[in-house]
């Protein structure tokens, strides 16, 4: 039971991170594929390269609002200001999470050390696993500091000085002496495979992360797998091809499946399923066609056994087409409204249809297992 409590209080710590890190990315998201379709109204294929200022035209630090190109570059780089926040946050979080406001600073500390926000020298390059460590050590470090007998004079400066500071110090130079070799091993080992993986290769990677995003619908897992592809962005950078744009790509197609897939079963088939089901489906279109996956968790909660293992069997084949297809996205969220950003958008819409059908016909053959028929409404 003891450490059943522990992982649930690990996870509660980490979901917390996760939380206050979603908004970001999907605003950041939504602001750089802006900035795409902007910059491909305006320069067709250049439009890819809305980022570079030269190509959208800008000239010094004047910005023409009667220009496409202007709009496209201010709104990429609104989006990219955002992304730059994210693992920070993720840090943060995590920290207040455990320790409350007195770990926001150490927290914020650890996350920009792993990314080297604003081209800090001291950036350890450990991304997200880094942010994640990062941020659990300054939590508890900022509890141990709050924790000392001190003297009655010192308390009032303890939480707004004291702890950050101590916090700070201890948890940066763990960050930059403790964790960055081994860490950054890891994620140059692990990035260095990832752009060595072809066909057959990315195409299991495609099928497990497929079945991470629809395995518990927006908890840790899923996360996991998401942060993994959103952090590949930041890593692949202004690259013209990278394995890390198929990543992102294969994990939003995977996270997508699960509502599109409850939600064409309630239309194939009412009767299996109540009427707040069937009501449910009726927004899981529009939850599934916008990258929300959390849309399924409704079906999964009322009949876990039979939902979930449909999902993920649907999720992960349309991973593994993705991969085979070979399409790349290169903006972390928008479901449909960034298709215009997928290579070959025609074979992307293939695999998340094929994927949505497969869930539908299993769960719908699951569902005709040992259950009862609900009455149509």
């Amino acid at each position: 039971m003891a450490s059943e409590g522990t992982g649930t209080k690990v996870r509660q710590w980490l979901m917390t991170g996760v939380s206050y890190m979603i908004p970001f990315v999907a605003a950041c998201g939504i602001l750089i594929a802006l900035g795409f379709l902007l910059g491909a109204i305006g320069f067709g294929t250049d439009g890819i390269l809305a980022y570079d200022a030269e190509v959208m035209g800008v000239t010094g630090d004047s910005i023409n609002l009667l220009s496409i190109g202007n709009w496209a570059f201010m709104i990429f780089w609104f989006g990219k200001a955002a992304f730059a926040f994210f693992v920070p946050v993720l840090a943060a979080y995590i920290a207040f999470a455990i320790a409350d406001r007195p770990g926001l600073v150490p927290g914020f500390v650890a996350g920009a050390l792993a990314t080297g926000l604003d081209g800090n020298p001291l950036g350890t390059g450990t991304g997200f696993l880094g942010a994640i460590l990062g941020g659990f050590l300054a939590g508890f470090v900022a509890l141990w500091v709050s924790r000392w007998a001190v003297p009655n004079w010192i308390k009032p400066i303890m939480p707004v000085v004291a702890i950050p500071l101590i916090g700070s110090l201890i948890t940066g130079f763990a960050m930059v002496i403790v964790f960055k070799g081994p860490i950054a091993w890891v994620v140059t080992s692990l990035t260095a495979w990832l752009n060595g993986l072809s066909g057959l290769g990315l195409a299991l990677l495609g099928l497990v992360l497929g079945l991470m995003m629809a395995f518990d619908m927006g908890g840790p897992v899923n996360k996991v797998a998401y942060t993994f592809a959103v952090t590949g962005l930041a890593t692949a950078g202004a690259a013209a091809s990278a394995t890390e744009f198929q990543i992102m790509a294969i994990v939003m197609a995977a996270g997508m499946t699960p509502p599109l897939g409850l939600a064409l079963a309630t239309v194939l088939r009412r009767s299996a399923f109540s009427d707040s089901e069937r009501e449910n489906g009726k927004a899981a279109w529009l939850l599934g066609a916008s990258f929300i996956t959390e849309g399924a968790i409704p079906f999964a909660a009322a009949d876990p056994a039979r939902v979930i293992p449909s999902i993920m069997v649907g999720s992960g084949i349309t991973g593994a087409i993705v991969a085979l297809f070979g399409n790349e996205l290169r903006a972390p969220h928008g479901g449909i409204f960034v298709f215009p950003l997928v290579s070959s958008w025609y074979t992307y819409v293939l695999a998340i249809a094929i994927g949505t059908v497969v869930t539908a016909i299993l769960v719908l053959v699951a569902k005709s297992v040992g259950a009862k028929e609900q009455v149509p409404a």
